[in-house]
């Protein structure tokens, strides 16, 4: 059993994305958006999707730089006032 103990104005989710090495060309990285948007519009992959509890969310690779630097800022901020370090 775990019990997971949230602070006040904290959510804790698991979200998966899909990410190119840094320096990747802006051509390929739309192109990658575009294939991935699609597919996620497909009614097999959608269900599929929704019936494993996900959702598919179409961004664009700025909205989706723009969630993982929130992400960073906030669980940066639960680490330090934790005081929990890394081994």
């Amino acid at each position: 059993m775990v019990i997971l103990k949230v602070q006040p104005g904290y959510e804790a989710v698991s979200w998966y994305g899909v990410l190119a090495p840094a320096g990747t060309p802006r051509e390929i990285v739309l192109r990658l958006n575009t294939g991935i948007v699609r597919a996620f519009k497909l009614p097999d992959v959608r269900q599929l999707l929704l019936a494993q509890g996900a959702e598919p969310v179409s961004e664009t690779p700025e909205q989706f730089a723009a969630v993982i630097r929130a992400e960073i800022a906030k669980w940066s901020d639960v680490v330090r006032k934790s005081g929990a370090k890394a081994d």
